[in-house]
């Protein structure tokens, strides 16, 4: 079943009756610029705009829909702020990836307590096909043993262990992700992720609390036993709020800190 926009748009007007239910429930309003955000993100998660790509202008995409200027840059602006989309001065607005640098700095938010923050060097430990535990599969919306790829890596800063991460993905998306895979490619994860599998994180929920690092985590972070431990389990979301990514990591804080910003 297609998935239609709230408020279908005709000739740039919502239709009548548009977001009445069958049971005679009150229509809801969307404003225009929602539904036009709403075409927009069916644009980019159809692929008709890859990722790094330059979109249609302002002009053009008012032309597209049928409304105003300023609907469209409204449209924008929430897509802009949602990391969608990056508004390059001069140049347009482009699909946003995960190749950019900021987009690195997103979604990793250990930050150096000195200095300037930096790609991690990755060592991959382990990947393999397997059924999905129940909490996992619950987590992804997959049914459990349903097959997902497993991933255990550890990654390091300047020489030091700082992370240890545990991935599940499911195996339906990932077909063909292999540890060899994993430690040729040079750039981000979810740069490859984006590239090759089509899947682009939009979103992620975290959950944070203080643990204890177990011997198998304070061998791989040469760390004592029950040395502090910030533990990060997040899921990822694509396009649709469709989970893709349950990831839990153990972050040893000595010289890092867990940096967000809110607003």
């Amino acid at each position: 079943m297609s998935s239609i926009p709230p408020n279908p748009i005709v000739n740039g007007v919502p239709a009548a009756g548009a977001g009445a239910s069958a049971s005679g429930v009150s229509p809801t309003f969307s404003p225009l610029y929602q539904q036009i955000k709403a075409l927009i993100t069916q644009s980019l998660q159809s692929g008709e705009w890859k990722p790094g790509e330059l979109i249609p202008s302002e002009v053009e995409l008012a032309n597209r829909f049928k409304v105003s200027q300023g609907t469209v840059r409204k449209a924008i602006d929430e897509l802009a702020a949602e990391n969608l989309v990056v508004r390059r001065q001069g140049k347009g607005t482009f699909v946003a990836t995960h190749h950019e640098d900021r987009a690195q700095f997103r979604f990793l938010r250990l930050m150096p307590d000195a200095g300037d923050p930096h790609s991690a060097d990755n060592k991959i430990l382990e990947v393999k096909r397997l059924r999905a535990p129940a909490e996992v599969a619950r987590l992804l919306d997959i049914k459990s043993g349903d097959s997902v790829v497993f991933i255990k890596r550890v990654q390091s800063f300047d020489g030091e262990p700082i992370i240890v991460e545990e991935l599940w993905l499911p195996g339906a998306i990932f077909k063909g992700l292999t540890a060899e895979r994993l430690v040729e490619y040079k750039g981000p994860m979810y740069g490859l992720f984006e590239t090759e599998f089509g899947t682009r994180m939009i979103r992620a929920t975290e959950k944070i609390r203080a643990v204890s690092a177990d011997e198998a985590t304070s061998e791989l972070l040469q760390v004592a036993v029950h040395t502090p431990l910030l533990s990060v389990e997040r899921v990822s979301f694509t396009y649709g709020d469709k989970p893709v990514e349950v990831r839990r990591g153990l972050y040893l804080t000595d010289h890092h800190h867990y940096q967000n910003e809110l607003s």
